[in-house]
């Protein structure tokens, strides 16, 4: 049985901290005046509302944060940065897309001046989600938790990324990536996300039907635990709550419920709430995403090594998003996060230094994205079969900007 530890034991500051060579201070970091140039490269649509940044993220983070006065305005941020692996990154057509090859302390300080920036340029109601693998996920959780303080982690996502594989190696099958959300406040965006029933799922959550009305309903009591001295202690209909707990609803909101039959009598005169499936919105996500990468023929693609499931980035912008806000990915890649952006209405920066990225990005909302196809049979990406990501492409306005030192 698990045990609670007393308060007056526990340091509740951020006691933990992860120390190496070359860590700066964060006033270090957010001080530093880093010198760049940049110059409009080109317009996509006739009033571009977003913007494409092609150079060092961390310069374009300055820029952000000090000539376009961002601070504090932007809502959103995800980041599917290098997972620090030590190895070079090609695209389907074989050119080098990028270089994933800072490890340890040099990994971590990369990012966590990255991170520190962010932090400045999120609203009071902004959200973050950064993706990593097993190799640094877990020192960078700790990085995280210096940012923006333990007190605002939300959620540790498991995303299955594969099939269950038929590893070689003596070890457990690796078919997950994780994705750690953190808010900047604890007063922040969130529309909470749903999946749709499925037939058996319905059986079993909600298995019994109301003759008179053909409606599908759960039983649920009435009661909670914790003991209450008001209204919700009192006796109703010659019952009193069970020991250590109080009615979930005040008396005459029960009154109210059994009125419209919505409360379930059993034989021995035990009452429980009834919960209809017509009234649900459906299952509430959890923090476990089946959500798989492109792995059909023909499914969808860019040919942009490491491209993420689309379904991932509608989830978090739809959650932790509005159609007002902004939506910042500093590690761009395919475009996938900017695509979904697009497509929910919110105004998006994208950023990233590869010049393989900026070209797909610009490809993707030029001409969309193509079927997979068979690869390995035809030994060549076939570029005629584009297809748009639900996009409107006279819609799809962006203004390119070039920045370097």
């Amino acid at each position: 049985m698990a045990t609670g530890i007393n308060k007056k034991y526990v340091n509740s500051k951020n006691s933990i901290t992860l120390n190496y060579n070359g860590k700066q201070s964060n006033d270090e970091i957010i001080n530093k005046k880093r010198k760049f140039k940049f110059r409009e490269v080109e317009n996509y649509g006739d009033e571009p509302n977003n913007l494409l940044i092609h150079g060092d993220n961390l310069l374009g983070l300055e820029y952000l944060l000090n000539t376009l006065n961002l601070k504090g305005k932007i809502d959103l941020i995800y980041i599917d940065p290098p997972y620090g692996t030590n190895s070079i990154f090609k695209t389907r057509s074989d050119k080098i897309a990028y270089s994933d090859q800072l490890i340890e302390e040099e990994y971590i300080e990369f990012l966590r001046e990255r991170i520190i920036l962010m932090r400045e340029l999120l609203s009071d109601k902004g959200s973050i989600y950064v993706h990593l693998d097993e190799t640094m996920a877990f020192s960078i959780k700790i990085i995280m938790d210096e940012v923006f303080g333990r007190d605002n982690f939300r959620n540790w996502i498991t995303r299955i990324k594969s099939s269950n594989k038929n590893t070689t190696r003596n070890r457990y099958g690796n078919i997950a990536d994780y994705i750690m959300y953190y808010t900047k406040t604890k007063q922040y965006i969130w529309n909470r996300a749903y999946t749709d029933w499925n037939e058996e799922t319905i059986l079993k959550e909600y298995p019994n039907v109301e003759p008179k009305t053909n409606r599908r309903y759960k039983k649920v009591p009435i009661h909670a635990p914790g003991i209450r001295n008001g209204e919700t202690a009192k006796e109703w209909r010659g019952l009193k709550p069970p020991p250590g707990k109080h009615w979930q609803y005040l008396p005459s909101k029960l009154d109210e419920f059994d009125a419209k039959g919505e409360i379930y009598w059993s034989k021995n005169g035990n009452p429980r709430r009834k919960v209809y499936l017509d009234n649900s919105k459906g299952i509430a996500v959890q923090d476990v995403w089946d959500l798989k990468d492109a792995r059909h023929q023909s499914h969808k693609i860019t040919g942009y090594p490491t491209e993420k499931n689309k379904l991932i980035l509608d989830r978090i912008i739809s959650s932790s998003s509005n159609e007002d806000s902004i939506v910042l990915d500093c590690f761009a890649g395919s475009g996938t996060t900017l695509v979904s952006a697009q497509e929910h209405k919110r105004k998006w920066i994208g950023m990233d230094s590869s010049s393989e990225s900026i070209t797909t990005i610009i490809n993707r909302f030029e001409h969309g994205s193509s079927a997979m196809g068979d690869y390995v049979l035809n030994n060549k990406v076939e570029q005629q079969s584009f297809e748009f990501d639900n996009l409107n492409k006279n819609n799809s306005c962006f203004k390119l900007i070039e920045i370097n030192k």
